[in-house]
This record gives structure tokens, C-alpha cells and sequence, in this order.
């Protein structure tokens, strides 16, 4: 059915609505971990992807900037914070304190619905792992964060989902270079702390979650920190 025949009418797509869709994007790209730690970013070739003017472009990452998720350098150009022992363990710390604290608020009010999902998610995951294709990191990024956050959003907490969300947004491309990493050191990553989760979420045991998130997190920044010390060492 054409847009005339159900008698539709569109109106122009605002400036302030454009900047928020290029805004939001770029936000999803960098917690989903599709730009690499240290990754220069141009604003004429984030337009070109993106389909836009340079202006929204401009205006979403200077909004980026301010909330550390990218940085300035002096050149003008913009770049994925690198990876350093001090951004690693600061993160670290802190998804820690406040993604800990989601789930065990988060681990009485979960339902039976909550849980389905969790382990539809979880199948998923392992369908695109015993593939072993490198091109499905995207997809299983993706099926992390939909993971996590369907606990966090029962947790009844409307102050802690956004701080949540900044957290995703700085460490993303961190997560991301922690998955490769794993790969070229020959590891799997596996979805044993998920499935912990899952069951302590289950069976309503708070402190049980909390430890199955803290050592699933843990792992990828405990790996990349080790990983930055060899190379230390070597140096």
C-alpha cells in the first residue's frame, strides 16, 4: 500500500531529530564494541556511513566526548580512547559496584518470562559459537548486551539502567578487544558464567548472581590486563 492510498502524510524529518538518530547510532556502535580501542574517527566518513550531512555527525560526538565514550586529540581528530592498565582497571571497578548492585536487585524480581528469554539468548549464542566464524562477533555482542540488560531492566532502578549504559559505552571497545584477543590466544570464551547466572537468577539467590557477574566481566578485563603487562615486560 503507497503512502497515498492510506491517505499518510509524512512530516520533514527535523534538524534536532536527525542529530539524536546519528547520536543514538554511534552510541549503539561503540557499546556493541564495533569501533576499536584507539580507532580515529572521521567526521566525513561517519556522515558517509550514516547517510548524512557532517553537522548531526559533529554534534554526536561532541555529545560523545563529554560522556569519555571518545576524546579529542590535538590534531582535531577523534579517537576510541586506547587501552590502559589505569582505563581497565577503573572500569573494571566500578561495572563491578553498580552492575553488581543491578543484579542483585534485580534477582527477586525476576519472572519465568525474564528467564525464557535469558536462555533463548543463551541458545542462541551457542549456535553462532559452534559456527566459529569470525564475521558473527557482531551478532554475539549484540546477544551479550541484550543478555545483560534484560536483567538490569528488572532490577527497579530508574538511576541505574543509564549509569549502566555509560559504563557499556566506555568499555565497549574493550569488550571487543578482549573477544579477539581470546581468539588469538586460542581460548573459548565460554558461556559457563551466563548459564550461572541464569541459575542463580532462578532460584532468586542474589549473591550467587552478583559472583557469576563479577567473574563473568571480570574475565575479558583481567585477560587484556595481562595482556598489556606482557607486552610491558617484552618491551
Amino acid at each position: 500500500m503507497t503512502l497515498g492510498e492510506a491517505g499518510l502524510t509524512l512530516a520533514p524529518v527535523g534538524r534536532e531529530t536527525v542529530q539524536d538518530r546519528v547520536y543514538s547510532e554511534l552510541r549503539r556502535a561503540l557499546i556493541s564494541g564495533l569501533f576499536a580501542p584507539g580507532q580515529v574517527l572521521t567526521i566525513r566518513q561517519l556522515a558517509d556511513a550514516l547517510m548524512t550531512s557532517t553537522m548531526p555527525v559533529r554534534e554526536a560526538l561532541g555529545r560523545l566526548i563529554s560522556e569519555r565514550a571518545l576524546e579529542a586529540l590535538p590534531n582535531r581528530s577523534i579517537r576510541v580512547p586506547p587501552i590502559s592498565l589505569e582505563r581497565i582497571d577503573d572500569l573494571l571497578r566500578t561495572r563491578i559496584l553498580i552492575e553488581g548492585e543491578a543484579i542483585a536487585l534485580a534477582a527477586p524480581r525476576m519472572t519465568a518470562a525474564n528467564i525464557d528469554t535469558l536462555r533463548g539468548y543463551m541458545t542462541q549464542w551457542q549456535v553462532l559459537r559452534l559456527g566459529g566464524d569470525p564475521a558473527t562477533v557482531d551478532q554475539e555482542a549484540a546477544l551479550n548486551q541484550a543478555f545483560h540488560f534484560e536483567i538490569y531492566s528488572a532490577c527497579g532502578s530508574a538511576v541505574l539502567i543509564p549509569m549502566i549504559e555509560s559504563l557499556w559505552l566506555q568499555s565497549g571497545p574493550c569488550t571487543r578487544a578482549a573477544i579477539f584477543a581470546f581468539s588469538e590466544a586460542g581460548e573459548s570464551d565460554s558461556a559457563h558464567f551466563h548459564h550461572n547466572m541464569i541459575d542463580a537468577l532462578a532460584s532468586g539467590k542474589a549473591q550467587a548472581a552478583r559472583e557469576a557477574l563479577v567473574a563473568d566481566i571480570s574475565r575479558p578485563f583481567a585477560f587484556l590486563r595481562n595482556k598489556l603487562l606482557s607486552k610491558e615486560i617484552a618491551a
